[in-house]
């Protein structure tokens, strides 16, 4: 727990604590339970008694480990200084920490400090031999020790894996609500005020008393430019030149306003030739006609950007659904197509500048699985990939049947796994990326899911051709 350099010695001037108290002080240690007397004066005669005042730097990331601490009294809180999320390990009265006989730590993981006042025992390296010959039971009470700490420290990265995986899942379908919401929200705003100009409009064209025969006429020629008319997918230079046409047309025939008619007219392929039919109405109806029937086709259009925008939400939720498996039993029938398909609409914002090639093959069977942990899967290799092209290049996903077995390849471009490498990639902790990029836990994931599924997990890498394979086996056989 400490280092010489870093923890203030006991004061001198200070009386030791006498040697009954400090065994009944380890009497309260849990994983010292059983010991007999002559064990548990050994301990308290052989450590190094230290008192350190609340508030004490303990040890700094990075420090050497060379002791083994019982702490008798107080609490140590562990933080990380560098990197990775701000990870908490807490060492509490009756604990022992530090470094253990058997274990192959090296360095503190963290900056330590004394959050209460301190009372504990310290044991060198040095004296680790003579201890476990002392007291034989010591090397399985450690061993037992150092077990609950890697089930601790990996149960804590584990959930600071999921956090983090969270937090992305989160941050990407904020992206891509926003684009929808933000589009319907000015949609709708847009649509109240067309709705106020479209009413208004009405009401000059009921102004205008037009005889059944005119009135006729004009709905005539609105239900054919609606019918034959459509939007029209043209370039900027098309679009001007027939709005221009049109506003020529509207000039030379009195009509006010000619710039709130003219781009409507002409996003519905309108040509001046196909307004001569309202040639017989006045300049002043001609513009109250064509103005209402320009707002009225604004006010669709509006009204069709929000049906997309909803429609988009709609879909997003779905997705969601689907990808989390909500509101469904633990395994389902999983198609792995739709899997990674969602997937890759939760990942959507991070996708505008890569080329997605599907190579599914038709008709590969349903398969029962756990599929929101099948998509952690699918999620941690996308995720992969698409940090090896830097969200730039190319990704391609295969699905097919390999005998009694699913083939799923998750493919990128970028710039491989170096040969040296690729036997670790899936090792709890290891990673390749920067200091508190990750924790080195995605592919690990990705091991142990497939595993739990009996299936496996394969890399093959070169410069520009990484595919990370996953077999999964048609018939699960009550694997579960």
């Amino acid at each position: 727990m400490t280092t010489a350099s870093s923890v203030p010695t006991l004061d001198p001037a200070c009386i030791p604590t006498p040697v009954p108290e400090i065994i009944e002080a380890l009497r309260r240690v849990p994983p010292l339970h059983g010991m007999d007397e002559r064990e548990l004066e050994w301990l308290a005669t052989h450590g190094t008694e230290r008192k350190v005042p609340a508030g004490t730097t303990l040890f700094h990331e990075g420090d050497v480990a060379d002791k083994m601490t019982i702490l008798l009294r107080g609490e140590v809180h562990v933080r990380r200084e560098r990197g990775g999320p701000a990870a908490l390990f807490i060492g509490r009265t009756a604990m022992i920490t530090g470094l253990l006989p058997f274990s192959r730590m090296k360095t503190y993981g963290g900056h330590g400090y004394a959050v209460t006042d301190l009372w504990g025992l310290e044991y060198p390296r040095s004296i680790f031999g003579e201890m476990t010959a002392a007291i034989p039971s010591m090397t399985q009470r450690c061993v037992s020790v150092l077990l609950d700490r890697v089930r601790e420290i990996t149960r804590l990265e584990q959930q600071a894996e999921k956090l983090n995986a969270l937090g992305k899942l989160a941050g990407n379908l904020a992206h891509e609500m926003n684009n929808p919401a933000s589009a319907a929200q000015r949609a709708a705003s847009g649509l109240l005020d067309e709705l106020r100009v479209y009413g208004h409009e009405k009401y000059r064209l009921g102004a205008l008393c037009l005889d059944e025969d005119d009135l006729a006429r004009v709905r005539s020629w609105q239900g054919s430019v609606r019918g034959n008319g459509k939007m029209l997918r043209q370039d900027s230079a098309q679009h001007a030149t027939l709005e221009d046409g049109l506003q020529t047309w509207l000039r030379a025939h009195g009509v006010d306003e000619t710039w709130k008619i003219a781009p409507e007219l002409a996003e519905l392929g309108v040509e001046p030739a196909h307004l001569e039919p309202l040639g017989f109405l006045t300049p002043v109806a001609l513009s109250v006609v064509l103005g209402q029937f320009a707002s009225s086709v604004r006010a669709e259009r509006i009204a069709e950007a929000m049906l997309d925008s909803t429609a988009r939400i709609f879909d997003l939720i779905r997705a969601i659904k689907d990808y989390s498996y909500m509101d469904q039993a633990p395994i389902q029938e999983i198609d792995v197509r739709q899997a990674l398909e969602n997937t890759l609409l939760m990942l959507q914002s991070r996708l505008a500048n890569v080329e997605i090639e599907r190579r599914y093959e038709p008709g590969i069977p349903l398969i029962a699985a756990y599929g929101s942990e099948l998509n952690q899967v699918w999620m941690a290799l996308l995720e992969n990939a698409l940090d090896a092209i830097n969200d730039t290049g190319k990704i391609t996903l295969g699905a097919r049947r390999s005998g009694d077995m699913l083939l799923i390849e998750v493919w990128d471009n970028g710039p491989g796994i170096h040969k040296e490498i690729q036997d670790r990639i899936f090792e709890p902790f290891f990673t390749t990326k920067p200091t508190g990029a990750a924790l080195g836990l995605g592919l690990d994931t990705v091991q142990r899911v497939v595993r739990r599924h009996r299936g496996y997990v394969h890399v093959q890498s070169e410069p520009g051709a990484t595919c990370f394979e996953v077999r999964l086996p048609v018939e699960q056989l009550q694997a579960y």
